[in-house]
């Protein structure tokens, strides 16, 4: 009997050992199978793929070409851009810079669109789609204050937004698949655009010269303070920024003594009256949620306290994201300017100029670069950014083929067009990985 039982026990014990071993085994089996029926990331949402990343950060991909990223240069570059800042359409210096460096690399050809924006272009191996990457090179007409030792050496000029370290990125990711044209299939150009800054802006100029009339997709990225450094923000679907428009309006009134309104026309209380009502545009003309603004930035009438000023002089900045919305809010503003105006008696000049639209993101293009970014840095380093509340000239681009826009952490500091602002060097390395990344997928899937 202790025979029998003993016996029983050991069979009891294998069964149990083999089933522990292969239940693992018909689990990764399992695994295998459901990712062969969907494919790589198949027909998920934008929520879904972000929820895989941040939860589960695929590893970073150890691509070969990532040892020819110059990363000494990428940072020589960027401080020599923002030692000597040029603003918009005035970058005479910061072109031939940039054109000196592109001339030096292999299989490059270049491009002057314009008086101060080049253009660098790489022909891959194989024939194949063409995609193009911008940066833009303009600085602002603001003085630095962050005391860096490679500060800027003009007077009130500074590159306060940025537009160094995009310049540097995009020289570096032209260095790094210069080197590499046995694996690019198609053609890709390095876009190096003077004034984004000041409209009507450098893109337009680009866009209407037709240097650009054979590119299938474009890609942009900006640097922004407080994220974290080295990682890529993805900006949304569809309006990704603001549309911006601007008006300056003179009010004319008729002077008089301050102890007199009454032979007067006040074109302060004209002015005060518009501001108000322009404030119920937002809140009862535009669709609740739809990111809309109108601010008033400029408000100046008069020299003394006892004299009734004969004008006043407003100007506004008008932010929208759709097109409906932007002819609407300019409907509205004009005919409140129109009505209130002619109410109290006054007369008007008014100068409405409508300058960048917003970006709206492509989706395919969208959705390629989240996968791009997270393929090369790891998911764990990629984000949904918000909506830039700002405008850009990268829109215009959208006039020739789909868009895609993301963004560069860069740590905390000041924001951009601070006196303070300032870039954490170490994120630039992530962004050119990010760049030559989007740019491979794009060509050669």
């Amino acid at each position: 009997m202790k025979k029998i039982l003993l016996l029983i026990a050991v069979l009891c014990s294998g069964m149990l050992q083999c089933c522990s071993q292969s239940e693992p085994e018909a689990r990764s089996e399992t695994n295998k199978e459901n990712k062969t029926e969907a494919g790589p990331e198949a027909e998920l949402s934008p929520q879904v793929q972000t929820a895989q990343t941040n939860n589960t950060p695929p590893i970073a991909s150890n691509a070969s070409w990532v040892k020819n990223i110059p990363t000494d240069d990428l940072i020589k570059w960027r401080r020599h851009i923002h030692q000597n800042p040029e603003v918009s359409f005035r970058e005479e210096q910061t072109s031939k810079y940039v054109e000196g460096i592109l001339r030096s690399l292999p299989n490059m050809e270049i491009q002057k669109p314009g008086k101060t924006s080049v253009i660098g272009i790489l022909k891959g191996a194989q024939p194949g789609k063409t995609v193009a990457f911008r940066a833009d090179m303009d600085a602002l007409p603001l003085q630095e204050e962050t005391g860096l030792p490679y500060s800027s050496k003009v007077k009130n000029v500074s590159h306060a937004c940025g537009h160094d370290a995009h310049t540097a990125m995009l020289l570096a990711t032209a260095s790094t698949l210069s080197k590499m044209p046995d694996q690019i299939k198609g053609t890709i150009y390095f876009i190096f655009q003077h004034a984004e800054e000041q409209p009507p802006g450098g893109a337009l100029d680009i866009v209407n010269s037709g240097a650009l009339k054979d590119v299938d997709a474009f890609f942009g990225m900006h640097v922004l303070p407080n994220f974290p450094a080295g990682h890529i923000g993805i900006l949304p679907v569809g309006a990704a920024s603001t549309a911006q428009d601007i008006f300056n309006l003179t009010i004319i009134g008729k002077g008089s003594h301050g102890s007199m309104p009454h032979l007067g026309i006040d074109p302060i209380v004209v002015g005060a009256a518009i501001v108000t009502a322009l404030q119920s545009v937002v809140s009862r003309n535009v669709t609740p949620g739809e990111m809309t603004v109108v601010s008033i930035g400029k408000f100046q009438s008069g020299d003394a306290p006892n004299v009734i000023a004969d004008r006043a002089e407003l100007a506004a900045s008008i932010r929208t994201t759709s097109e409906e919305t932007r002819k609407m809010v300019e409907t509205r503003i004009k005919g409140i300017i129109e009505n209130i105006t002619k109410a109290y008696g006054a007369t008007y000049k008014l100068e409405y100029i409508p300058t960048y639209p917003a970006i709206q993101n492509d989706a395919a293009l969208t959705s390629q670069a989240r996968n791009s970014a997270a393929a090369i840095l790891g998911g764990n380093q990629i984000f949904d950014a918000p909506m830039m509340t700002a405008s850009e000239d990268f829109a215009y681009y959208r006039k020739i083929a789909p868009v895609g826009f993301v963004t560069l952490g860069i740590g905390n500091g000041a924001a951009n067009h601070n006196p303070k602002f300032n870039v954490d060097e170490s994120a630039l390395q992530n962004g050119v990985k990010a760049q030559v990344q989007m740019i491979l997928d794009y060509l050669n899937n």
